[in-house]
This record gives structure tokens, C-alpha cells and sequence, in this order.
């Protein structure tokens, strides 16, 4: 398991882009398990929307690459570098995310070569599904 400060020492965000709270889980290479804590406090609910606060789709997506990049950034040859997005294929949203919710995200990662990996992405709230993807990163 890895806390804030922990996941901060692998990943190079940091608030407001931070956007998991604790790993609970991973293996360096195959996969990782991350939760966020979803808060009316985050700035995001100012404006979307006022009334019906909804967690915008890409921060979903943002926070699964960062548990991706947790993930690949934990290998020791990828230690210290950063992940980037390459690309997103059958992102489906399936469930609004609202504030209180409990995000849990897994991400397993399926092809790694070079400096390029290729991982299924699964987001769910209260075991219902949220969101699921293929997310592609590159290792900078």
C-alpha cells in the first residue's frame, strides 16, 4: 500500500493534478489498484455543475493513467522518469461519479516494450462499474 506521499515520490503530479489518494495494490510491470476519495471540495464542482456536481470523464481517466503510471514507473528501469499518455481506445463511461463517492481503479498492464506500454483500465464505484478503457503510455 502507498500513500499520498509515497505515490508522490513516483509520480511527478502534484494538487490540484494529483488525482489518486493511496495505491492499495500493485506489482511493478503487471498492475496496480488505486483509490480516490471524491470531495465536493475539489475546484472542478464550481463549475461542473453548480446544483449537479458530476466528475468530469477525463479526470476519470487521468486518475486510471496515473494508477497505470504507478504501475510501469515502479520498474526499475522506469524509476524517476514519467508516464505519458499515448492514447485512449473504448473509453466507455458507464456511471455518473459524484462527491462522496469511492473511485477504486485497476489498471493491468498487458504489453510493455521499450518505451511503450499498453494497459485495461477499469474504474468502479461500490462495485458497479464507472468507466473502462485501454490506455497506451510512453515512458519519457
Amino acid at each position: 500500500m502507498l500513500d499520498s506521499q509515497e505515490i508522490q515520490a513516483i509520480l511527478p503530479h502534484r494538487y490540484p493534478m494529483l488525482l489518486i489518494d493511496r495505491v492499495l495494490s500493485f506489482e511493478p510491470g503487471e498492475f496496480a489498484i488505486a483509490r480516490k476519495n471524491v470531495s465536493i471540495n475539489e475546484a472542478v464542482f464550481q463549475g461542473h455543475f453548480p446544483g449537479n456536481p458530476v466528475l468530469p470523464g477525463v479526470f476519470i481517466l487521468e486518475a486510471m493513467a496515473q494508477t497505470g503510471a504507478v504501475a510501469l514507473l515502479t520498474l526499475d528501469p522506469f524509476k524517476g522518469r514519467t508516464a505519458f499518455f499515448g492514447g485512449v481506445k473504448s473509453a466507455k463511461f458507464r456511471r455518473v461519479v459524484r462527491p462522496g463517492d469511492t473511485l477504486e481503479i485497476k489498471v493491468t498492464l498487458e504489453k510493455l516494450k521499450d518505451r511503450i506500454g499498453v494497459g485495461k483500465a477499469i474504474a468502479t464505484v461500490d462495485g458497479e462499474k464507472a468507466c473502462t478503457a485501454e490506455l497506451t503510455f510512453i515512458i519519457e
